[in-house]
């Protein structure tokens, strides 16, 4: 089989492919993927799994399948990143407190071999409870969500504070699992 090498440094997304018992390498995307506060749209957030995948498939010199993704926060069809500081974040919270926002995550498939590419997106919906802030700040105090689209990580969140998840959980986590696999084996992988 060939080697599999997650285009990643995310422990979550690392977490998420060891689960599916797929054996992998990790190496490092070199792609500035700043897409902060941009209209969304399915193209962006592919282009930035694609190029993410691309920095790395140009590190590797054997047969390799290469695993990337992007993981996008979006709220009034607005991206929202990773927060800067504090109060990024805790304004970030009190906008997504008490409503609906969507996670998508774009996942390219790369055989360096065959070059051949597979990109699919995955949209999850999230609806928070209202949250107090005090519960927010709590919640920024105890996890500093800094490097996480969105500022908080859904494994991470009280259940009290979550409404209700439609859509697969693996993908607001930050890798839809069962999409990849499909992938995998429309490539002939699996």
């Amino acid at each position: 089989m060939k080697k599999i090498i997650l285009a990643s440094t995310s422990p979550r997304r690392k977490e998420l492919l060891t689960k599916t018992g797929i054996k992998f390498e990790i190496k490092s995307p070199d792609y500035d993927e700043n897409i902060l506060h941009k209209h969304f749209s399915y193209n962006l957030i592919e282009t930035v799994a694609l190029k993410k995948g691309l920095s790395v498939a140009e590190m590797v010199h054997e047969p390799a399948v290469i695993i990337s993704a992007d993981t996008a926060v979006i709220y009034n069809d607005i991206i929202l990143g990773k927060p800067k500081d504090y109060n990024d974040a805790l304004n970030i919270l009190t906008s997504l407190s008490g409503n609906t926002h969507i996670v998508v995550t774009s996942v390219c498939v790369i055989d360096n071999e065959k070059n051949k590419k597979i990109i699919k997106s995955d949209t999850s919906e999230v609806t928070f409870n209202k949250m107090s802030k005090e519960e927010i700040t709590n919640y920024i105090k105890e996890f500093s969500p800094f490097d996480k689209a969105g500022a908080y990580g859904i494994q991470e969140l009280k259940k009290e504070y979550i409404k209700e998840i439609k859509g697969e959980y693996d993908n607001i986590v930050g890798l839809p699992t069962k999409m990849l696999i499909n992938m995998l084996e429309e490539i002939n992988l699996l």
